[in-house]
């Protein structure tokens, strides 16, 4: 069965989910963080982020970001640039994560991503049993718009883990694989911060 996925606008994902016992994750990069952040002080947008995915490096005393998240906790528990005529307002410049959904990338372990699909998605909901049992390249037919942007999202990410490795190889940082919770917390309240991009 084919099923073009086609966007319905509802704003699942640009809301915040209730009783999902955390937050939503709209991860960004951090080049998308800064330009997101520039449009939204151009149309008097309240716009906030969070670290999300970062790692702490014990050899320069600082926190790694690799991607921040859109903070979705104001008064309407969403994304600011969501309305409920448009959809997303921000079409042209909106981030890889965003532009991939319903796709998404779902983390196996800190260094890998595989690409599936993002079951609150209400499209997905709709031809849920359909969906379900995709293997990859059934997902990439059914989404031949997304899918695309899904796969450059995975490589960026990619990207970034390899550049973080690199820089471990050459000894640059050091990035621990198991670290005490209170050590972790103590680094984030204290360390500065160093954004990681790739091109």
């Amino acid at each position: 069965m084919s099923i073009r996925y086609s966007c319905k606008k509802c704003g699942t994902c640009c809301h915040e989910i209730p009783g999902e016992g955390g937050a939503k994750r709209i991860p960004i990069y951090p080049n998308e963080a800064d330009r997101l952040i520039t449009f939204a002080k151009k149309k008097g947008i309240e716009f906030k982020i969070i670290e999300d995915l970062v790692f702490p490096d014990l050899k320069n005393e600082e926190i790694l970001i690799i991607t921040y998240r859109i903070r979705l906790d104001n008064e309407n528990q969403a994304c600011p640039f969501y309305n409920d005529v448009e959809g997303c307002t921000i079409q042209e410049i909106k981030p890889l994560s965003c532009q991939a959904y319903p796709l998404s990338l779902k983390q196996v372990d800190a260094f890998n991503f595989e690409i599936s699909i993002d079951p609150l998605c209400s499209f997905v909901l709709q031809y849920y049993y359909d969906l379900n049992s995709l293997n990859q390249e059934k997902i990439k037919e059914n989404f031949k718009e997304e899918y695309p942007k899904a796969e450059k999202f995975y490589k960026y990410n990619k990207k970034l883990i390899f550049k973080i490795r690199k820089l471990e190889a050459m000894k640059q940082v050091v990035i621990p694989r198991k670290i005490n919770i209170d050590d972790f917390n103590n680094y984030l309240r204290t360390w500065k911060r160093k954004d990681i991009v790739v091109k």
